[in-house]
């Protein structure tokens, strides 16, 4: 046995919230980090390895002197930092960006605090594993990963040791850990023998997680005494205390043929996909509210000189961060966490909205606006950098009847008067639909005196409601008038029924699993559905008409509002759910008239093709069912946009869109539920959100999917503005635009260090691609190349105040944004290489 290796990992995995609260969690990390430095003084071999910089900060603020003592081992190579991200998120539901700025603060804050950067990625615990993530990790500097989930029964893979592929091609080193990540705190032998034996020839070298964990602990002297018995055993392999990094430098260098898993590594606990609407809500807003508000703070500061708030967007992205941890974006903690992670949110998206309003009223104040005491300028912000025709509504304060809407050229517009927020005199909202410039701003007036004569709208289309029925000049809904049905979706240009039965349907599904519905795959086990009560016009205009559906089923009601532009080809449905059943889930189900049809679903920074076999699956904002059109043969498909909502099934060519669950919270099997016990059921009460329905012909991305949920979950910005005759911005204008639909760019910010910008994109259809992303306002552009499904980052040094590129030449970096990394990342060597030198 002493021709094998074991390398003998301590650790002390802890779960900062789940079954407690993050202050319950926090004593936790102290404890466990106090027990692993005493154990060091004990036994001179025994070495600990641990994650999560935001741990580490916790031990920093309270007890400098042991941080010091960390700071020690690690320089001495015997406390090992991995995952180099801020915590060990839920790799499923965070968008990609999250993903990108785990690495960002987490890494950076290791290097600054403890001279190294992790290089081996570490979610032992978390749910499931994304198939963009060898791209992130692989330019995070992070060569190889470990994780627990899925097990062997709920996906097969080739070995326990392998290479990892993604969308991009990217390729790290992936270790599936035996077993457990943790221990009992007594005699290992068993837990010793049982890893062994999972070493397959030519495999001799091999690791073993021990220690007690999920609350904290760490190993124990019982367990460090039992491994120095063990080491004499000639029974045994050779034991060694060792680290991750080692393990994975042996792998490197013996130089195995490792099997390649290419895709997502899948699925454990699907029921955690919708579980806690609350939680995939929050995160979601207020990711993208961040992503937003950073575009405009740094245009503002290069061009009127606002100050960027970047301590502010690094706290509000620490907080989003780490209510991402799996336990908690899983919907898996106690009631109690919710109240907790709300609170967290709520102060990201404060912080958002407080840069965000700098930002624009900033911009808006400096805008050259003619002074007029009859006009109020309407400044809209396009946040996408491509040009984007989407619905404005907002309050405009009092309105005279005779009001007109123009643009800045002065051409009419038509708008639409709705229902105003406040339920009091002299307030006007309105919609219209606004063509904005890429990435930028364009000023609308509404002309409050009657020296303007209205427009007409007989030269547009036509809108046309009944309680049946909404139609416009492409397509015709039609609802069944006792179920509240969504029964045809006609596309008059192109001659194709998009649906293949009854959409819209709320079915209610029995649901009797756990929290995490382990072991369950699929729901599908329907008993219901909600059936209508009203249905009638609440909105129809020369913008829009909204036709309400209200449908009931037990002691819960469901309002669905139709929503049909006339300049627009999504179709919105905003939804308010007042839910009150228990131990069940609700889908809205979406047939789609297709076959040889292909089920792609948005994933962090990509999508993903998956079969047509009704399990439960992880998605982003949108999911895609396209094929051919049965009765005219022409590739059709229809793509449902979501802007909250992160689970989904899809059955041949019927969409299921998982609207949520009611389990009971933090209930684990094999606990059983007890009949005359009180419980606390999850989702109970309103909700809201929005879907979107896209028919279109083709594919999805020549539908321009992408984009349509992309401003759906990052709206343009409106407000009242004023005039200022001696403004310098001109009335419209746009800072960023890239000449290829399928790259998006998602983030502009300042960098971490030094005066630059920093701009990523990534490409959306998986196509070799080139781009062209032009800078107009600092008469710059980057030409680049992407590899399909490839993230790129790029420095652009603009200095606050001034007008053009003036400190160097624009470069491509790592997503650490290192000022002196131009390369995608700081791997461990290629195993093609491990033997030379």
């Amino acid at each position: 046995m002493k021709n094998r290796t074991l390398h003998m990992i301590g650790n002390g995995h802890i779960d900062p919230v789940w079954l407690w609260q993050w202050q319950e969690g926090f004593q936790e990390v102290l404890a466990t980090f106090r027990s692993a430095l005493d154990l060091m003084n004990e036994y001179p071999n025994f070495r600990f390895t641990a994650s999560s910089a935001v741990f580490y900060t916790w031990v920093e603020r309270i007890d400098p002197a042991m941080f010091a003592e960390i700071q020690a081992r690690v320089a001495e190579g015997r406390w090992e930092v991995v995952g180099g991200w801020w915590i060990e998120p839920d790799c499923n539901v965070p968008n990609g960006e999250s993903f990108v700025r785990q690495g960002l603060y987490g890494q950076r804050y290791f290097k600054e605090r403890f001279g190294v950067t992790a290089q081996v990625g570490f979610n032992i615990d978390s749910f499931g594993h994304n198939a963009s993530l060898p791209q992130i990790l692989k330019k995070s500097g992070l060569g190889a990963y470990v994780f627990l989930r899925p097990g062997p029964h709920e996906m097969g893979l080739p070995g326990r040791i392998f290479r990892w592929t993604g969308n991009h091609g990217s390729e790290v080193l992936a270790f599936r850990i035996p077993f457990e990540y943790l221990s009992w705190g007594k005699d290992l032998e068993l837990h010793v023998r049982r890893c062994a034996q999972e070493m397959r020839a030519p495999i001799d070298e091999f690791a073993c997680f021990y220690g007690v964990g999920n609350h904290g602990g760490g190993p124990t002297r019982e367990n460090l005494d039992s491994l120095h018995r063990l080491q004499q055993s000639e029974e045994m392999p050779e034991l060694v205390f060792s680290t991750l990094t080692a393990f994975f430098e042996t792998v490197k260098r013996k130089n195995w043929a490792l099997p390649v898993v290419h895709g997502e590594l899948q699925h454990h606990a699907s029921g955690c996909y919708a579980a806690h609407s609350g939680i995939k809500y929050w995160n979601r807003r207020a990711e993208h509210a961040l992503a937003r508000a950073e575009k405009w703070a740094a245009i503002a500061s290069r061009v009127t000189g606002t100050s960027y708030p970047a301590a502010s967007f690094r706290r509000a992205w620490k907080a989003v961060l780490f209510n991402q941890f799996h336990d908690i974006m899983a919907g898996t903690s106690l009631e109690v966490a919710y109240e907790d992670a709300h609170h967290a949110y709520g102060q990201a998206l404060s912080l958002a909205d407080a840069a965000l309003n700098d930002a624009v009223q900033s911009l808006a104040w400096n805008i050259r606006i003619p002074q007029d005491a009859d006009l109020k300028p309407i400044v809209v912000f396009n946040p996408h950098p491509w040009t984007s025709r989407v619905p404005v509504e907002l309050e405009a304060g009092r309105l005279a009847d005779t009001a007109v809407l123009t643009d800045e050229a002065g051409a009419q517009l038509p708008f639409q008067r709705v229902q105003s927020h406040a339920t009091a005199g002299g307030r006007t909202r309105i919609v219209f639909m606004a063509e904005l410039p890429p990435l930028g701003y364009r000023v609308y007036r509404l002309l409050t005196d009657d020296s303007v004569p209205a427009s007409t709208s007989e030269d547009t289309p036509d809108l046309t409601a009944s309680e049946t029925c909404l139609e416009k000049e492409r397509f015709r809904l039609t609802f069944d008038s006792e179920t509240g049905y969504l029964i045809s979706l006609y596309d008059k240009e192109a001659g194709i029924e998009a649906l293949a039965g009854p959409a819209a349907r709320p079915t209610v599904i029995d649901d009797p699993s756990d929290t995490w519905s382990h072991d369950v795959f699929r729901f599908d086990n329907v008993i219901g559905a909600f059936k209508a009560t009203r249905m009638r016009v609440v909105e129809q205009g020369p913008v829009r008409a909204v036709l309400r559906v209200e449908s009931a089923y037990g002691n819960s009601r469901l309002i669905q509002d139709f929503t049909v532009y006339r300049d627009r080809e999504l179709i919105d449905v905003h939804v308010t759910l007042d839910w009150n059943e228990t131990l069940k889930m609700l889908k809205l189900r979406f047939p789609v008239n297709a076959y040889y049809m292909k089920v792609t679903h948005a994933i962090p920074y990509g999508q993903i093709q998956r079969p047509a076999n009704g399990d439960e699956e992880p998605m982003q904002s949108w999911v895609d069912v396209s094929g051919m059109a049965r009765g005219t043969h022409a590739p059709y498909g229809l793509s449902v946009l979501n802007n909250g909502k992160s689970s989904v099934d899809v059955n041949t060519s019927d969409i299921g869109l998982t609207v949520l669950r009611s389990p009971v919270y933090a209930h684990h099997v094999p606990a059983q539920l007890d009949a005359d016990t009180d419980y606390t059921y999850i989702d109970q009460g309103r909700q809201t959100f929005t879907y979107g329905l896209l028919p279109h012909r083709g594919s999805w991305e020549e539908a321009g999917t992408v984009h349509r949920a992309a401003e759906l979950n990052e709206p343009a910005v409106a407000l009242i503005a004023t005039y200022r005759p001696k403004g310098s911005l001109p009335l419209s204008d746009s800072f960023v635009a890239v000449d290829r639909d399928n790259v998006v760019v998602t983030v502009l910010k300042e960098a971490e260090e030094g005066e630059a910008l920093i701009l990523r994109a990534y490409e959306t259809a998986g196509e070799q691609t080139h781009a062209t992303v032009k800078l107009p306002k600092w008469d710059a552009q980057i030409e680049a190349d992407f590899a399909p499904s490839e993230i790129k980052t790029f420095r652009i040094p603009i200095a606050a105040g001034l007008s053009q590129v003036a400190l160097g030449e624009i470069s491509e970096i790592g997503l650490l944004e290192w000022e002196d990394d131009t390369t995608d990342a700081i791997p461990l060597p290629n195993v093609a290489d491990a033997d030379k030198g």
